[in-house]
């Protein structure tokens, strides 16, 4: 389970009363509300978090759904912070996130996450309100860009409020520009002297002259920290004009002085708790009896909020309290100056306090603050397995980074740790320096010979967990040989119960297997990595893996087996995924692998609706990978539906959003743009692509490079055709003799049925009308079976002959017709209808016929027609095909040839 999320970081502080009334700031920020972002930026003492508590209590009350989140240190950490904005905002509108929560736990990617909580966001009832107190401690550019992406995306509902001592690293500029920024600074939360003598007067309890009241105020210069130390130092006093007049200084010895003053006027017990308490971030009263070694820190709290003495509570119940930043600050100067022997001590007692209540981060924390590094090791060797859960890897790094370095290399876990979180951050340098560490003490039979150990389990697979880091380590190189040597030594080592390790040892095994093109065995790595990650819980790396698993039947050229693989992972995933909650992630990536399938079997209209589910699930429903997917797998179906022009554009939008993730990419997305290009009659322009990419006809038919040479032969096929150069002919067919061999050799039944395709255009090109007739027929005989349609289909009338040819001699190319026709009604035949046609257009076709002809979008045809968009896509789907056309320009083309576009008028109904 995930580690527990403190509760007090919801809640702002109570306003207090005799606050002074603030209007001209109160309506800049309720101006705020209008835009995105509304950034409170000043130094400590200003009032930053006092202001926006008290708006955010009056949003509250006048319906906003307003979420608040008190920030520190530890939320730098992504994988810390987003777990919380998700909770707050659910605090504040029940329901949302649950998605979000979902993807959180699977370890989906940060925009994953976001994109789905900013979806719920947009659908909630009313305005929505994200306040985030302290920012200035998120300091990791990984959650600076998170919080620039939901900005960017904010729906209208929703307003940011960041508040914090510096300027958070966005793009400011571009959003003030825009009218999207509010900002409140140091200069508008001074107090003004009204303001002052308000507070001195009212608040302070303080009867002051007015002299000495502008006095202050301009001593201060309104400094809200200053005004609220010098009303405590002035109370009881006889002399107060003479202290008022003699006040003066920079604030930071003003704030030491006044202190100093306060702390000297409290009872002795009372400094000694103040003092003592100073090391904690938060208090409550058995954490203060645990670290002072008293008791009544409860009753001395509440007490102390009462005296107005810098204490806010952080709940409504008032168990849990923080120190004012800046008088913490202070208390903490003076323990070092008046105890420095009982700093340790104290922080040590907090990090067993906190320890006990399963509170481990903190427990963490104070062990490195009271100096005790040998303890801090122990707890983040036993977090280690939380943090990697959880994706909190910058903590991890930090925490081990602050580790003195012979610390770390005597415990084998900790450096394994080490590795994971470099590998995990991207930074490989350091990777196999931490692995060798480790791996000295198991030669050197580890605990036995002096190795520190606290987490036994983690030390007893530590053999199979470094030969898995080092399989990692050598796919991100792309080092595919040592891939599979790591990969088997870690599924050696493995002991048969660590599912995650094996799992993940076989899923390695099989990319490299893949990227060698070696089809068949890494399909078996991969079904035996699903089974592991599956029994280890881990269910969206399986449904990775069932996707990938997918993918690679379809390059074998098995769809059938693909369809099953693909369904049942859709099955899987409706059984894991709760009613009405969020889906497994990889969902929608298995509707998009479902689609191409439907596709390649002329079942576009299967297609279009898999493609719809997966887009309607979105990418938070996802992997990775899946933007750029579903881009392919839509501009595949637009390629079958005639769209030449969309397809390019969902393939150029493709490339900006690609993803590997790891996994290999036979078919680049450049390489389907540029094979589309040539149906479009740019081969010139996909030659010269080739060339730069180093791609030639006498070039290696590499697996990853396989794709690439097969769309350069048709481009020197569409050369030879268009110049009659039969130079360019006689170079595509040689390719093609070698991408025939290679993808036969490899098993890659898929790529060999499209390679025979072509290899039967390039021989009709030439003449030689046996092999156009032979390699047909044995793409014919491989690919029949399977269901194959649209590699056919898409070749358009250049096959229509030989295959007209083979199908009066093959049973199994007459039924590929049939499909054909069943899929293009206009193919293989003569015109048969006083239309010129063979499937003449319905009435309502020819509406929609005469109406492309129009200035009318597809939005006006429909409002035309009064029907809705879908309607009128299905129908022009319908004539482009009957027309045997690509795009509506050239539907208008052939339609004004066969005299169509006269005598009817279009209606609606």
């Amino acid at each position: 389970m995930p580690e527990p999320l403190l509760e007090t970081k919801f809640h702002a502080p109570r306003r207090r009363r005799g606050a002074v009334p603030r209007p001209r700031l109160a309506q800049r920020l309720d101006r705020g509300r209008e835009g995105r972002l509304t950034l409170v930026c000043a130094p400590a003492g200003f009032g930053k978090t006092t202001l926006l508590a008290e708006r955010a209590a009056a949003w509250a009350a006048d319906g906003a759904r307003v979420a608040w989140l008190s920030l520190d240190r530890q939320d730098a950490d992504p994988g810390v912070l987003w777990p919380y904005v998700v909770a707050a905002l659910r605090t504040a509108v029940p329901g949302t996130g649950t998605h979000a929560q979902a993807l959180l736990a699977a370890g989906a990617p940060t925009g994953s996450v976001l994109t789905s909580l900013l979806n719920d966001l947009h659908a909630s009832p009313g305005d929505v309100v994200l306040a985030l107190d302290d920012v200035h401690h998120l300091e990791s550019r990984e959650v600076h860009d998170g919080l620039a992406f939901l900005l960017e995306h904010l729906p209208a509902n929703a307003h940011l409020v960041l508040a914090g001592r510096v300027d958070p690293p966005l793009p400011l500029a571009r959003w003030r520009a825009r009218g999207d920024l509010v900002e409140v600074r140091a200069a508008d939360l001074r107090f003004t002297p009204d303001e002052a003598a308000s507070y001195l007067g009212g608040t302070a309890g303080l009867a002051l002259a007015p002299r000495d009241v502008t006095t202050l105020a301009a001593r201060t210069e309104g400094w809200i920290a200053g005004l609220q130390l010098a009303a405590l130092s002035l109370r009881g006093r006889d002399d107060v004009a003479g202290l008022v007049a003699d006040f003066a200084g920079d604030d930071r010895f003003v704030v030491d002085y006044l202190l100093e003053e306060v702390l000297q006027r409290q009872p002795s017990h009372v400094r000694a708790f103040l003092l003592r308490t100073s090391v904690l971030g938060r208090l409550t009263g058995p954490l203060c009896d645990a670290v002072t070694g008293g008791p009544g820190g409860a009753a001395l709290l509440e007490d102390l909020e009462r005296q107005n003495l810098f204490l806010a509570a952080l709940d409504g119940r008032r168990r849990w309290y923080r120190y004012h930043q800046l008088f913490a600050d202070v208390l903490r100067a003076r323990l070092l100056e008046e105890r420095p022997g009982e700093v340790a001590a104290l922080h040590a007692r907090a990090s067993e306090w906190f320890e006990r209540h399963g509170e481990r981060p903190e427990a963490i924390e104070h062990a490195f603050a009271g100096g005790d590094l040998e303890r801090a090791a122990h707890l983040v060797e036993l977090a280690l397995p939380a943090l990697r859960r959880d994706r909190q890897e910058t903590t991890m790094r930090r925490w081990l980074a602050a580790l003195p370095d012979d610390v770390v290399r005597a415990r084998p876990v900790l450096s394994v740790g080490w590795a994971a979180a470099l590998m995990a951050l991207g930074d490989l340098a350091g990777v196999e320096e931490r692995l060798r560490d480790a791996e000295r003490w198991l030669a050197a039979a580890g605990s036995d010979a002096g190795a520190v150990v606290a987490d036994e389990a983690a030390f007893r697979g530590l053999a199979a967990g470094i030969a898995v880091y080092r399989a990692a380590l050598a796919r991100a190189r792309g080092d595919g040989a040592q891939v599979q040597v790591q990969a088997r030594r870690a599924l050696e080592l493995g002991d048969p119960g660590a599912h995650l390790e094996r799992g993940a040892a076989a899923g390695l095994l099989a990319l490299a297997q893949w990227s060698a093109g070696d089809l068949a065995s890494a399909h078996a790595s991969w079904s035996e990595a699903v089974a592991g990650l599956e029994r280890a819980g881990h269910l969206a790396d399986a449904f990775g893996g069932r996707i990938a698993l997918g993918d690679i039947l379809v390059a074998q050229g098995r769809l059938e087996d693909a369809r099953r693989t693909f369904e049942q992972g859709l099955r899987l995933a409706a059984r894991d995924g709760s009613p009405g909650g969020p889906v497994p992630r990889g969902t929608a990536d298995l509707h998009v692998g479902l689609a191409d399938v439907l596709r390649e079997r002329g079942d576009l209209a299967g297609a279009a609706h898999h493609l719809d589910a997966g887009r309607t699930l979105g990418a938070g429903a996802g992997l990775p990978q899946h933007p750029h997917r579903y881009r392919v797998a839509l501009a595949r179906l637009r390629v079958a539906e005639g769209d030449l022009e969309a397809a390019v554009a969902l393939l150029e939008e493709a490339e900006h959003v690609y993803d590997a993730d790891f996994f290999p990419a036979p078919r680049p997305v450049a390489a389907e743009r540029a094979r589309v290009r040539i149906a479009q009659g740019r081969w010139a322009e996909v030659l010269g692509w080739a060339d730069a990419r180093g791609t030639t006809a006498d070039g290696e038919v590499a697996y990853l490079r396989e794709y690439e040479h097969l769309v350069l032969a048709r481009a020197l096929l569409a050369r030879g055709a268009a110049e009659q150069d039969p130079h360019a002919l006689a170079g595509a067919t040689r390719l093609l003799e070698r991408i025939s061999a290679a993808a036969e050799a490899g098993g890659r039944g898929g790529d060999l049925v499209e390679a025979l395709v072509v290899r039967a255009l390039a021989a009709a090109a030439s003449g030689d009308e046996p092999a156009a007739l032979a390699h047909l027929g044995r793409a014919v005989a491989l690919g029949g079976p399977e269901g194959y349609v649209r590699v056919f289909a898409d070749e358009g009338d250049a096959l229509l002959r030989p295959l007209r040819t083979l199908a009066s001699r093959s049973p199994r190319a007459r039924r590929l017709l049939a499909a054909l026709r069943a899929a293009h009604p206009s193919t293989g035949a003569a015109p048969r209808t006083g239309q010129g046609l063979v499937d003449p257009l319905s009435t309502r076709e020819l509406d929609v016929l005469r109406l492309l002809a129009s200035d009318l979008d597809g939005p006006g045809i429909a409002r035309e027609l009064v029907v809705s968009l879908n309607t009128v896509r299905t129908h022009t789907r319908n004539v482009y095909a009957k027309l045997a056309v690509r795009n509506r320009r050239a539907a208008v083309r052939r339609a004004t040839e066969l005299g169509l576009l006269g005598g009817h008028r279009p209606g609606p109904g």
